[in-house]
């Protein structure tokens, strides 16, 4: 298999939000009228698929679009607060000049996304697909794969969460889990992905590899 294009989420997969996202979870959840987990119940929620967790939190379908808008507005403005994960700016390099194309497809804003990276790391990734709603990242894959003009089976997705393992699944795109994100890795191993990723460190040898490129 020879990959030719990495289709990476953002929050939880590159960026380190999951700490941000628990500090401002309760101000959001008094202002939308949501349930408010405590610090345990987080836990426990991490073990869910998102459409478990929204049933979980009693979260209106007709209010996700209204509770999106409202955190990446949020995230703007703490903008600075979140960091990029331990060797994300070298994995993307090592991708990037092993010809392994490189796009983002996340919910969250590109302006928000690119400021996390910063403009050497942005500058690096081919396509940016995002504003997705949150089980609507199928469309944004279709068309990462459009403008990379490659095949589903020659992109994989790296994600951290079910709905992103289920997306890819849906446009026959392959699924690699990361184990340091928003979803714990047991609920990711029970997607089947094709690899369940431990360190940062571990992807360019993974993918550069399957790429028929030069090793590490």
């Amino acid at each position: 298999m020879k990959y030719r294009l990495a289709i990476f989420d953002f929050d939880g997969t590159l960026a380190d939000s999951l700490p941000w996202f628990r500090s401002v979870f309760s101000q959001v959840a008094e202002r939308y009228r949501l349930r408010a987990p405590d610090a345990a119940e987080f836990e426990t929620l991490r073990g869910l698929g998102n459409r478990e967790i929204l049933r979980h939190l009693e979260v209106p379908v007709w209010k996700l679009p209204l509770i999106a808008r409202h955190m990446k507005g949020l995230m703007a403005a703490d903008i600075e607060s979140i960091p990029l994960f331990d060797g994300v700016p070298e994995m993307l390099r090592g991708l990037n000049a092993a010809g392994v194309g490189l796009a983002v497809v996340s919910s969250n804003s590109e302006a928000n996304v690119r400021r996390v990276l910063g403009p050497d790391n942005a500058a690096l990734i081919g396509h940016y697909g995002c504003g997705a709603s949150i089980f609507g990242k199928g469309t944004r894959f279709k068309a990462a794969l459009r403008q990379g003009g490659v095949a589903p089976g020659q992109a994989i997705c790296i994600g951290d969460e079910v709905r992103d393992a289920e997306a890819a699944r849906a446009r026959g795109i392959p699924f690699a889990a990361v184990a340091w994100g928003y979803a714990t890795p047991a609920v990711l191993a029970d997607q089947a992905p094709l690899v369940l990723f431990e360190r940062v460190g571990e992807i360019v040898p993974a993918l550069v590899r399957r790429s028929g490129g030069p090793a590490g």
